[in-house]
């Protein structure tokens, strides 16, 4: 399987925890040797996605609106990788990035950045889906974002729902879905970003204390993973 790279996380995490791809093959439960990492942004390509037994896009800093060609190229691989049936899993900038792939739109969240620990509503859909099918109602996930996927494109099905966003996770097709939720986080990596946009927060008018306190650990994030690497072999 690959991890398409779009982004890195802060300086600071990235030396002390890691970075995305390894919290997401942490997450997945699979031997690091059995994943290659695709680093988009340095111009490295995926290899035809037939060949793959999965994919996941990992989050980044990057904003989607403004269609960097490296982007714009990885958009067009994962509209032949739903179309080839590879199993996809896109998060925070991977979800928007396979929203717009497919027909979707994507800008500024018109209810302003989502940071936190955020709780979700998961939509009659999801209780069939055989990836948020294992989620409760109310399911608390960690997020970070200022663009979201203000339509969704056509066919897909939403999943769940949150206050600050309501296209907070969506299916498409047989094997492919997008969620704005990061579940590689913990509460630690949270709570970092938290740290590192407590000024930016406050300017617009947030309480980053008040979501500082919020912050709750949730184990879901790792099972959402693990299923999805199950789903991989289905």
């Amino acid at each position: 399987m690959i991890v398409l790279k779009a982004g890195s996380t802060l300086p600071e995490l990235r030396e002390r925890r890691g970075d995305y791809e390894d919290w997401i093959v942490a997450g997945l439960g699979v031997p690091r040797q059995l994943v290659d990492v695709v680093t988009l942004q340095e111009g490295a390509r995926p290899p035809a996605p037939e060949r793959l037994r999965g994919v996941v896009v990992t989050g980044s800093s990057a904003m989607l609106s403004d269609a960097e060609p490296w982007s714009v190229r990885a958009a067009a691989w994962l509209r032949a990788a739903v179309e080839a049936g590879t199993p996809v899993l896109g998060i925070c900038y991977g979800h928007q990035l396979l929203a717009e792939a497919l027909g979707g739109r994507v800008a500024a969240n018109p209810r302003g950045r989502e940071i936190g620990t955020v709780h979700l509503e998961l939509r009659p859909a999801a209780r069939l889906d055989p990836l948020l099918g294992i989620l409760p109602q109310g399911v608390a996930m960690q997020a970070t974002h200022l663009e979201s996927v203000l339509a969704l494109p056509p066919a897909a099905r939403l999943l769940a729902a949150s206050a600050g966003d309501p296209h907070h996770a969506f299916a498409v097709a047989e094997r492919a879905w997008g969620v704005q939720f990061h579940p590689e986080f913990d509460a630690e990596v949270i709570r970092a970003y938290l740290a590192a946009r407590r000024e930016i927060i406050r300017s617009e008018g947030g309480d980053p204390e008040a979501l500082e306190r919020d912050v709750e650990e949730t184990p879901h994030g790792p099972k959402l993973l693990r299923r999805f690497a199950e789903l991989m072999d289905a």
